[in-house]
This record gives C-alpha cells, structure tokens and sequence, in this order.
C-alpha cells in the first residue's frame, strides 16, 4: 500500500465545492441503472464517463460495499461521504441530512470533509446538491484504500471501502 502523503485533501472554495457537487450529481444521475456506479457493488462501473479533469468516486444508497477500482495517477479525486439532491420545485433552497458520524480515510490517514451545497440542471430541471465532500490532491501511482463511513443517527448509514490502484496511464 501506498503510504498517503502529508496534506492530501484537496482544498476547494466553497463556489468551487458547489459546482462539483453539481457535477457529481449529473455525472452520477447520467448512468443507466446497470451501469451505475452508485449501485455498483464491486468498483467495476467505477470509469463510467469520467470527466478529463478529475476523478469521482460513486457514493451509495447505504449499507456496507467495498469496491476495487483503478484511477488515474495525476488527476484530483472528488466523492461524497453523504449526500442528498432534490428539485427546486420540491425546496427553493438545498435540504440537508442530520450527520451523527462522518469520516474518510486515506491509507489511514484523516481527510478533512467539507460541507458543499449547489444548484445544476438535467435537462430543464433545477436541483439542488447538498452534502459532506471528500477531495484529495492528485494521487502517484500507487495502491491506496479509501474508508468512508456515515451515520445520520436515524437509521441511515453507510461503509464503503474503496480499495484504489493510481496508474499513469488510464483513459
């Protein structure tokens, strides 16, 4: 395993932060339902139309996954630890989740979590993005492993482990 170097979590405006949190949301609202990776169970749907300037990494719809995927070296990563998204016709302004527990680790190592917020459209319709975010700096080609783990104290939770090889040279 790759050791995780000092000062790994990417550090991002909270504009910024918005817009990715957006992206995410289309990005991962794009897939069709066997190729998604949110439901994806083993990282094997994990490249699903990635964008050229970094890389996400799917949250889930709770429960235990651990999945195993290769990544790109050279190339920021961005996920949810836990989310939520919704039109504006259902609420104005973005919704929020209770967070009893929130964590991800890289290699062991802490990351610092940021809670981002931001509106995006599919098609015609406005939605707003709610979440606490994970972003790490780009990773050097190594093997690495993801922990993330989520509880909103009512019933809710999550604990997916990400087992990530960076190689130079993914497309």
């Amino acid at each position: 395993m790759t050791e995780a170097p000092a000062g790994t979590t990417w550090q991002l405006t909270d504009d910024d932060g918005g817009k990715l949190a957006g992206r995410w949301w289309k990005w991962a609202l794009s897939a069709p339902k066997e190729l998604s990776p949110v439901r994806d169970k083993t990282g094997e749907h994990a490249g699903w139309k990635q964008p050229r300037d970094l890389w996400f990494l799917a949250g889930t719809y709770g429960g235990k996954v651990v999945r195993t995927c290769e990544i790109p070296a050279g190339r920021p990563l961005f996920f949810p630890v836990i989310n939520i998204q919704h039109t504006h016709s259902h609420s104005a302004t973005p919704l929020t989740m209770p967070v009893a527990e929130a964590t991800a680790h890289l290699n062991g190592v802490e990351l610092v979590l940021s809670q981002f917020s931001g509106s995006f459209r599919t098609g015609f319709t406005r939605r707003h993005a709610w979440g606490l975010w994970g972003a790490v700096e780009p990773l050097v080609p190594g093997q690495y492993v993801l922990e993330i783990k989520a509880d909103t104290g009512q019933g809710f939770w999550l604990d997916t482990t990400y087992h990530l090889t960076a190689v130079e040279h993914l497309d």
